[in-house]
């Protein structure tokens, strides 16, 4: 897993692809759980990934540091 993904989806950035509409953060609601979830969007369709998931997705889908067109820079 890498470090740095999991270090910005818990410090609230949203990672994504504006040009292919997906995105992916982690909810307030998640920071210091035991297991966090976080969400991925994709064209509208929302999904729940456990962390290691998804740092292993954003890694292979190469999401960076984006705004969302809801939340802005920050999912909290």
């Amino acid at each position: 897993m890498s470090v740095i993904v999991a270090e910005e989806l818990q410090a609230g950035l949203i990672l994504g692809d504006p040009d292919n509409e997906q995105y992916m953060y982690m909810p307030g609601s998640e920071i210091g759980s035991d297991n966090p979830m976080c969400i991925f969007e994709e064209r509208g369709q929302k999904t729940d990934l456990h962390l290691e998931e998804a740092v292993e997705l954003a890694k292979r889908l190469t999401l960076k540091p984006t705004v969302h067109p809801i939340f802005g820079k920050s999912a909290y």
